[in-house]
């Protein structure tokens, strides 16, 4: 079987500035100087009256039950395809989905920009923000750059923000708290825990401390249903962030619902699985579909999975790659018994050749 082809899209580069443009002398007296501005240290700017009066309550995003990290499709030069993007998201809202997480971990928002972060957000917040919660991710390792994304994101309209804890370089859990009060003032904050990808725990303690700010909407936890338990037990809501462990976290743990990464393969059997009470029967039916989304790293199943249901270009920025061929073959056995019907998009699941992707460096 051919090998996967990779297509290096080179950045337009603009002409040389013409030669005759004017060098302007600064003629400033010589003992001019520049006025001081005070510095003062976490300072947001005022936001104006409309913007106070339409700001998404905390209360309004802790009673979501079930919020999609939603997939950022591209076009074969690594552009986004928001055609693509919004049929999705139209999807997800039909299908009874409460809010998306723009540019997280699934939205492949370590790939992005922050020009091209800010305007997806923009883009979902002016399209869908009156149907659906637009939870922009905002979180970064640097302190500056995290404030920076969050006041940009709320300018522009989202409901709510997704904070990460510093990771690779990581902090003193004194540092992570100071890390999280310096965005948590901004507005409606979800905490996200995921120590598989940051190389560190944010703990309870930390989380108790954090408590203490009205913005605080609740944590995405990804460690386990013992310690969603010791949330809820004191009143912290949070939302599993692992999709096997969902129907036993919202049913017996406490959890508020789920951000789920299936959601976006099937969003109503998700939406029935938070609301719909006890069902380990779709439960079951569902892990297997889970199991393999996540046996490699996400996004890489998911992916893999919408390029072969038709509803994104088989298009991946490295460092993504598509599943094995194997893999690809599973899954259309796992549509075809779960039911074609229950899926997003409405061709045939395809098991796609390795030359039928594109996998993109430069874009």
């Amino acid at each position: 079987m051919a090998t996967l082809k990779t297509l290096c899209f080179r950045v337009a580069t603009f002409p040389d500035c013409p030669s005759n443009v004017t060098n302007y002398t600064n003629t400033r007296n010589s003992n001019w100087k520049p006025p001081q501005a005070a510095v003062k240290p976490s300072l947001h700017l005022p936001m104006r009256s409309f913007e106070l009066k339409n700001r998404t309550s905390p209360e309004d995003i802790k009673c979501l039950r079930l919020i999609t990290a939603i997939k950022t499709p591209y076009l074969p030069d690594g552009r986004f395809d928001l055609e693509a993007y919004d049929d999705l998201v139209n999807v997800q809202i039909g299908q009874g989905v409460e809010g998306v997480i723009v540019g997280g971990t699934t939205g492949e928002g370590q790939l992005m920009s922050w020009e091209e972060h800010i305007m997806l957000i923009a883009h979902t917040v002016n399209c869908f923000g009156g149907k659906i919660k637009v939870i922009g991710n905002t979180g970064s390792n640097s302190t500056r750059e995290a404030i920076h994304a969050t006041e940009q994101g709320f300018a522009v309209g989202m409901h709510a923000a997704l904070h990460i804890n510093p990771y690779y370089g990581k902090t003193s859990l004194d540092g992570m708290v100071a890390h999280f009060q310096s965005v948590l003032s901004m507005g409606p904050t979800i905490i996200y825990n995921v120590p598989s990808r940051t190389g560190q725990d944010i703990p309870p303690h930390v989380i108790q401390t954090l408590a203490e700010s009205a913005n605080l909407a609740g944590v995405k936890e990804c460690v386990g249903n013992d310690r969603i338990k010791q949330y809820t037990d004191n009143e912290i809501v949070v939302w599993s962030g692992n999709d096997d462990q969902c129907h036993d976290a919202r049913w017996g743990y406490g959890a508020t619902g789920v951000i789920s990464v299936a959601s976006n393969l099937v969003p109503g059997l998700m939406r029935e699985l938070m609301f719909g009470g006890v069902n380990p029967t779709l439960n079951s039916k569902l892990l297997p579909l889970i199991d393999w989304i996540f046996h490699m790293p996400n996004p890489i199943g998911l992916n893999t999975a919408l390029a072969q249901l038709g509803v994104v270009r088989p298009v991946f920025r490295l460092p993504f790659v598509p599943l094995p061929v194997e893999k690809r073959i599973e899954f259309a056995n796992i549509v075809k018994a779960i039911g074609r019907e229950h899926f997003v998009g409405s061709k045939d699941v395809e098991v796609l050749d390795d030359e039928d992707f594109f996998l993109v460096s430069r874009y």
